[in-house]
């Protein structure tokens, strides 16, 4: 993992969790080669932090992506101009789907079952087995979460916890977990970052 080595010499803290940030690369690889895809979610902080995985995957981020030239194709058969600047502008991506919006969804289940099943009811509904469900938890112990896992888990999925101070439950459900050297929530949250763009990067050069 080429961006992996760079990453630890600009944060050499994160060294202590290299070995699983490559085994979480290597979750998301084989899911990505079997055609699944990737359901992420955090709450606050982290919550952005899973809109701006989702950015990263299903689009350009450091490398160019041509889509398929049979799909291509088939948009310039329906329809020649429109089709040639999809094909030409339209980038290839990775599925992943952020769990912390869908705000009609989000709320009617907070409102007519329990709020904390959000989460939960968006994996069961999106999830299927072979897919992976990122967990982004500074404590490790948010109960939206810890329930998505349940479901998750339930379905065949991977889970792959992103955390800091000790992993809190999240940790015992995980597949694999990434519990960066950390205590306090922004300091958690400014190494989570790169560890992800790192992942992204990954698999975007392994894809394309």
């Amino acid at each position: 993992m080429k961006y992996l080595k760079d990453l630890i010499a600009r944060y050499p803290d994160l060294a202590s969790v290299e070995k699983d940030i490559e085994s979480a690369y290597t979750v998301l690889e084989e899911a990505y080669s079997r055609g699944a895809k990737l359901l992420v979610g955090g709450n606050g902080g982290s919550a952005g932090d899973s809109e701006h995985i989702v950015g990263e995957l299903m689009k350009t981020f450091e490398k160019k992506r041509p889509i398929p030239a049979d799909v291509v194709a088939r948009m310039e058969a329906l329809d020649a101009e429109r089709g040639a600047l999809l094909g030409k502008e339209i980038q290839g991506a990775l599925t992943a789907i952020s769990i912390t919006g869908h705000t009609a969804l989000t709320t009617a289940v907070g409102n007519d079952v329990r709020p904390e099943f959000g989460f939960a009811q968006q994996v069961y509904g999106y999830g299927r087995e072979g897919d992976v469900l990122l967990a982004i938890s500074t404590s490790g112990n948010s109960e939206n979460l810890i329930n998505a896992a349940i479901v998750a888990k339930a379905k065949g999925m991977k889970v792959v916890l992103l955390s800091g101070k000790t992993g809190g439950e999240l940790k015992k459900m995980a597949d694999v977990s990434i519990v960066v050297p950390e205590d306090v929530t922004y300091r958690i949250q400014e190494r989570h970052l790169p560890i992800y763009h790192v992942i992204c990067m990954e698999l975007e050069d392994r894809f394309f």
